[in-house]
């Protein structure tokens, strides 16, 4: 798909699957299909986020079931590109991270999501290890946020045809 116009043009069930690729949230999903057509790729964009704001704590477990950790050998699809700034980095940053993942899971009881693309390996543990001192609201929030960034970001390739 090239253009925002495209992706209005699909069918119903043909943009739902586009969608999610970017995103499983099945909420989410149904509420950016429903708000076509847009104008605009940033109409779009305002859709997702506002769809991602309205996401509950299942919805957004739904959301981090099709998202890699961070720092997996092999992510794949846009998540390999996305985590480009982790797959130079040396063994024990890339433990830290796995260990840093671990800790994570058990305190909040899902995995750790950030918008990965542009940070390094040590960024995105840093920002990890701060996180863990978060509540639980505190952090599905910031959950939230780190969501609508990657969708964002996702969103714009789809539009520009990109896959990869």
């Amino acid at each position: 798909m090239a253009s925002v116009d495209e992706f209005n043009g699909l069918t119903e069930e043909a943009a739902k699957q586009a969608l999610r690729a970017c995103c499983p949230a099945g909420r989410w999903i149904d509420a950016v299909a429903a708000g076509r057509p847009y104008p605009t790729i940033e109409s779009l964009l305002g859709a997702s986020d506002a769809a991602v704001a309205a996401l509950g704590e299942a919805d957004l477990g739904e959301a981090l079931a099709g998202h890699p950790r961070i720092g997996d050998r092999e992510p794949g699809g846009w998540s390999r590109q996305e985590q480009a700034g982790v797959s130079g980095a040396d063994a024990g940053l890339r433990q830290a991270l796995a260990d840093g993942n671990v800790e994570y899971e058990q305190r909040f009881g899902h995995i750790y999501l950030a918008c990965a693309t542009g940070r390094s390996a040590a960024e995105l543990l840093a920002f990890l290890r701060e996180r863990l001192g978060n509540d639980r609201d505190t952090e599905w929030r910031i959950v939230a946020s780190e969501l609508a960034k990657i969708n964002q970001i996702r969103l714009r390739k789809l539009t520009a045809g990109t896959t990869e």
